[in-house]
C-alpha cells in the first residue's frame, strides 16, 4: 500500500449543485433567473421525458472547468410523486393541514437559511447591488415571475465604520435593521418556487454574499449568535 497523501497537496473543491424546476413549462422562465443571478449558461439539453437540462457555471473565467457547476432539471416523476404522497398525508393546503406545516413555513419565513439553500459568493458588492435589483426587475416586468419571488436582505453587523458609511448608501442595504450571524459581511436572500427543494417541494432560497477584504474573522470563517 503506498503512503498516505499528504491533504495539503490536494485541492478540494464542490464540483456541482443539482437543482430542479417543479414543471417542464418552469424550465426556460427557471434559467433565467439563475443567469440574473449571475451564472453562465454553458448547455442546454432537451430531455425525452420533457423539460430541459441546464448547465451552468459560476466561473465566467473557465467555462468548462469540473467545478463551480449548477446544474438545472426538471423534477423527477418519482420525487415527485414521494412529494405528493407527503402533502397528501399532512393534508397539505386544507383547512386541517398539519401544524407542523405551519410551523416549518414560519421557521422559514423567520430564517431564509432555515432549510437548504444554494449561496453564491461574489467579490463586488457592487456587482450583488447589481444582481439583486436584476431579480426585483425580473418580478416587476415578466409576468412569468409575478408573485414567485420573495426578497430578504442582511446587513453586516455595526461597529465597522468604513462597512457602515457604505451600507448606509447602499440601494440594498441602507435603513435594514437585519443583521448577519457573523462580522464584516452582507447577505440577500430570494427565495423562489420556480426551483423546487425540502420536504415539501417548496421554494429554493438563493443567497447572496459579500465579504469585506481585510479581516480574518469575517461571516464566512467564524459564526456568531446575533438574532
Amino acid at each position: 500500500m503506498s503512503e498516505r497523501i499528504d491533504r495539503t497537496q490536494v485541492v478540494q473543491t464542490i464540483s456541482h449543485v443539482n437543482l430542479h424546476y417543479p414543471e417542464a413549462t418552469d424550465g426556460p422562465a427557471a434559467a433565467l433567473l439563475l443567469e440574473a443571478a449571475g451564472l453562465v449558461r454553458t448547455q442546454e439539453l432537451a430531455l425525452p421525458q420533457g423539460g430541459t437540462f441546464y448547465r451552468f457555471t459560476a466561473n465566467v473565467h473557465a467555462i468548462n472547468r469540473p467545478d463551480n457547476i449548477v446544474y438545472l432539471s426538471p423534477l423527477p416523476a418519482a420525487t415527485a410523486a414521494l412529494i405528493n404522497a407527503a402533502r397528501d398525508g399532512l393534508r397539505y393546503g386544507a383547512r386541517d393541514e398539519h401544524p407542523a406545516v405551519a410551523a416549518y413555513r414560519a421557521a422559514q419565513a423567520s430564517d431564509p437559511e432555515h432549510n437548504f439553500h444554494v449561496g453564491f459568493l461574489f467579490d463586488s458588492l457592487d456587482y450583488l447591488e447589481e444582481r439583486f435589483e436584476a431579480f426585483k426587475a425580473l418580478e416587476a416586468s415578466d409576468p412569468r415571475f409575478a408573485g414567485r419571488l420573495k426578497f430578504l436582505v442582511n446587513r453586516a453587523l455595526p461597529g465597522d465604520a468604513a462597512i457602515d458609511a457604505r451600507l448606509d448608501i447602499s440601494p440594498l442595504y441602507r435603513g435594514v435593521t437585519r443583521y448577519t450571524h457573523g462580522r464584516y459581511g452582507v447577505q440577500a436572500f430570494c427565495e423562489t418556487d420556480m426551483i423546487v427543494d425540502g420536504p415539501l417541494g417548496e421554494g429554493l432560497v438563493l443567497e447572496f454574499d459579500y465579504v469585506f477584504p481585510g479581516h480574518d474573522d469575517h461571516i464566512m470563517a467564524v459564526s456568531e449568535k446575533t438574532r
